[in-house]
């Protein structure tokens, strides 16, 4: 019925038109990439990361972790199949204020689960209602910069605390060295200057260059194992045990009831802070589509902010379901996109659209998970995956916020704002970001008006 065509130059790629929706059918509307069906397969490790936080937050057992790694990696599929053009991933640097939520206030059990349920069906609720009716961009412009910097900037303290924190609870406890071993090498191949200069005089580095964390995760990997911070893997063959009826038995509404009206009223001010900072995600998608449309004009890639939202809010109601994620369902995974698009730069004969790219890197780490030999030969560097991936985290949210404001008052606030939700609550940074912004701005508003009387 279907066969696939070449697209002319400035075109979109096919696609079959559904309203807001473009579905995109594998091997009809898009080919196979096999650099990116590689890199799926290896950085299925980075989603494996999470295996760490669902057995801490929701006592799962490691099967069930799995399991719900895989649910939430097919998911992915939503957004090229309905046409968005990223690469979705977590809520990356809620993951610490949301665990301090969790356990500060939730017993273990069926009352933390609840609340991990209430949460991600409150962000259902606000990321679809927000693309159905546009107001995304319209709400986020009425709140101050320093109090969208503070909430971003607390973000990132708490991420690099809970690698660094001075004890047994540290992300890096007992991974010390390989640790900062691995943190050093991503954030040289993806933020050092003199990294970027010499990668456009070597092909070696180059190529390192395209896979993102992976390259600190191998070496971090071999560091690891020579020192004894990190086991030899023990390789297991076959397929990975699927314990559905448990899960749904055990951590779903199905099993254990819906929540009561206090999770979802706890959770109020931590999705607040949650989608001020996924918002951040949205814009850096934008952008990255910008920058590739400069280069290749052969291919009109739609990023629609709205469509994007709405595909965010499915995923985060079917999981609230079958399989409550405390990651939550995020915009876009920033390493993954910019990975696929770096390839894309290079020309149409090497990715034809950048359709090929998201859906073949998300399709190899979506199946990953199915492969028991896969997962225990990286289960050994699962902690090093959430450090890196909390460090680096902390480290964009850091300079993002700090470029957020030029005045001192607006990075007073900021610095103070983010202080108090890293280390005491959301509830309270909030207010005392709304406060300090009022008592700082209203004086100085006085001191102008004083100025202009005298003047007078």
């Amino acid at each position: 019925m279907f066969k696939r065509k070449r697209r002319e130059d400035g075109n979109e790629q096919f696609y079959i038109g559904k309203g807001l929706f473009k579905i995109r059918i594998p091997f009809v509307h898009y080919k196979v990439a096999w650099p990116e069906i590689i890199q799926g397969f290896l950085l299925v490790a980075v989603a494996l990361a999470a295996v760490p936080f669902l057995e801490e937050s929701l006592g799962v057992s490691h099967e069930i972790a799995v399991l719900m790694v895989i649910i939430y990696s097919l998911l992915y599929m939503l957004h090229p199949t309905l046409g968005d053009c990223m690469f979705p991933g977590w809520v990356t640097s809620m993951i610490p204020l949301a665990m301090v939520w969790l356990i500060t206030n939730f017993d273990p059990g069926v009352d933390r689960i609840h609340a991990v349920i209430a949460f991600q069906m409150l962000a259902a609720v606000l990321f679809t209602v927000l693309g159905i009716t546009g107001l995304a961009k319209k709400l986020v412009s009425y709140i101050p910069a320093s109090l969208r910097g503070g909430i971003i900037m607390g973000a990132g303290i708490a991420a690099i605390y809970s690698v660094v924190r001075p004890d047994t609870n540290s992300r890096m406890y007992g991974v010390e060295i390989s640790g900062i071993v691995a943190i050093a090498v991503c954030l040289i191949t993806m933020y050092s200057l003199w990294f970027a200069k010499a990668k456009g005089k070597s092909l070696t580095l180059k190529y390192i260059a395209k896979y993102g964390m992976l390259p600190a995760l191998i070496v971090a990997y071999i560091v690891g194992v020579v020192l004894g911070e990190l086991s030899i893997p023990q390789i297991q063959w076959g397929i990975s045990a699927l314990p559905v009826r448990e899960l749904i038995s055990g951590y779903t509404i199905f099993g254990i009831g819906f929540p009561e009206m206090r999770h979802f009223i706890s959770a109020l001010p931590m999705i607040f802070v949650t989608y001020l900072i996924a918002f951040g995600e949205f814009v850096v998608s934008e952008t990255i589509v910008e920058d590739a449309g400069k280069i290749r004009s052969d291919e009109k890639i739609d990023y629609n902010l709205n469509r994007a939202h709405i595909i965010v809010g499915i995923r985060n109601f079917i999981l609230s379901l079958i399989a409550p994620y405390i990651p939550l369902a995020g915009p876009t995974w920033v390493g993954g996109s910019i990975t696929t698009y770096e390839r894309y730069k290079q020309g149409r004969e090497g990715m034809d659209s950048i359709h090929d790219g998201i859906s073949s890197f998300i399709f190899a780490m979506a199946i990953a998970g199915l492969f028991l030999p896969l997962v225990t030969l990286l289960q050994p560097v699962f902690p090093i995956g959430m450090i890196v991936t909390m460090a680096v985290s902390g480290f964009a949210c850091g300079y993002t916020a700090i470029n957020m404001c030029k005045t001192r008052e607006e990075q007073g606030i900021i610095l103070a704002t983010g202080m108090v939700i890293a280390f005491q609550d959301a509830t309270i940074g909030l207010i005392t970001g709304v406060a300090l912004y009022l008592i700082l701005f209203a004086v100085k508003k006085v001191q102008v008006n004083d100025r202009d009387s005298k003047k007078n």
